[in-house]
């Protein structure tokens, strides 16, 4: 499976409680910190939620 890097762009304040607890979940605290992870359904639907907020990009 591909791999996707995830970015926190953009301050959690003002976001709702479940996005806060997506980021979270996702692994991300602070702005500009990133992660790694599978492209997995699951994962692409947290993205989903929280698209706003971060970036994305695409590993070979």
């Amino acid at each position: 499976m591909a791999k996707i890097k995830v970015t926190k762009i953009k301050s959690s304040i003002g976001s709702t409680e479940r996005q806060k607890a997506t980021l979270l979940a996702l692994g991300l605290r602070k702005i500009n910190s990133s992660a790694e992870y599978e492209e997995t359904e699951q994962i692409k639907g947290m993205i989903r939620k929280v698209s706003h907020l971060v970036s994305v990009e695409k590993n070979k």
